[in-house]
């Protein structure tokens, strides 16, 4: 996978941020879509603290190490779909975490058969895709050109 062009869409979807700000669900967050931890060294701050590039450029790096280990976890073929399927999944793992992102059974059933058009029409019957509607709908149509 180019993992370089799935930086760049998550960073397009995700925004960048150079301090903590609190996130759609009031959780502080910072850089492209980094939710602070317990163990960061930004747990705590207050909103509005500055935080410099290279602290959001190695967060991004270790989320990203941590996307796909978690994108092959629930795939256990996943270096062996088509790399768009690939950074779709890759994008929505990245915006969900795997405990959401498991939930799309359906959608994984799809992705599983190959049947694009069940993938994406699983991902359309969803939450996630009513509270982002926009990414999602650029993440379906990547999907059903699959097909």
């Amino acid at each position: 996978m180019n993992i370089e062009k799935l930086r760049e869409e998550i960073a397009a979807d995700e925004g960048e941020v150079h301090e903590i700000y609190l996130d759609h669900l009031g959780l502080p967050t910072f850089g492209i879509g980094h939710l602070v931890r317990d163990d960061d060294p930004e747990s705590g701050l207050p909103v509005g603290t500055p935080i410099d590039d290279d602290r959001v450029v190695s967060a991004f790096e270790s989320d990203i190490e941590t996307v796909l280990s978690d994108c092959n976890k629930l795939y256990s073929d996943f270096d062996d779909l088509p790399e768009e399927a690939q950074r779709v999944i890759a994008n929505m793992m990245f915006n969900m975490g795997r405990p959401r992102l498991s939930k799309f059974k359906g959608m994984k059933s799809g992705v599983d058969a190959r049947d694009w058009n069940r993938a994406a029409d699983e991902m359309v019957d969803s939450r996630w895709y009513r509270q982002v509607t926009k990414r999602a709908d650029r993440l379906v149509t990547r999907v059903r050109a699959l097909a």
